[in-house]
């Protein structure tokens, strides 16, 4: 599994012209779903993500948690977090979970953050998508097997 997470003042994601989406201050998403990935995965991946301290207390020190500002949440999935560009110079995505079985995790993600986030919002898997946002910082942070 492969988070790329973006500290937002707002952020909203389109399918077919319309908002399927959106949040003031929080959390944009990114989220790759690869291979081997199951259930247990994403509950890892999630306890990383909603415990990240990445937003200012007080005195300016990056302290306070998701819940903390009562941020909202914003999870777009993107199997392009699994680019594979060493040869040549056309990714390759071999290493992105099955359709079927990443949408089922992206679905389970959102279920899971749900019971704990007062506001989360998502894209629509598999569809293209437009994604805005106003990155607050900036300030990103990826998760992936490396990490974790």
């Amino acid at each position: 599994m492969r988070l790329v997470i973006q500290r937002v003042l707002e952020a909203s994601v389109k399918a077919e012209g319309k908002t399927v989406g959106s949040i003031g201050k929080g959390f944009l998403v990114f989220v790759g779903v690869g291979r081997d990935d199951t259930r247990e995965t994403a509950d890892k991946y999630l306890k990383k993500l909603l415990g990240l301290r990445i937003f200012e207390d007080e005195n300016g020190k990056t302290n306070l948690s998701l819940k903390d500002v009562n941020g909202g949440l914003l999870l777009v999935s993107q199997f392009t977090l699994y680019a594979n560009c060493r040869k040549g110079n056309r990714p390759s995505f071999t290493e992105a979970g099955d359709p079927v079985k990443a949408e089922e995790l992206y679905e389970y993600m959102i279920r899971e953050a749900s019971r704990t986030v007062p506001k989360v919002q998502h894209g629509i898997f598999g569809a293209d998508m437009k994604v805005s946002l106003v990155n607050d910082g900036p300030f990103t942070v990826t998760l992936d097997e490396h990490i974790l």
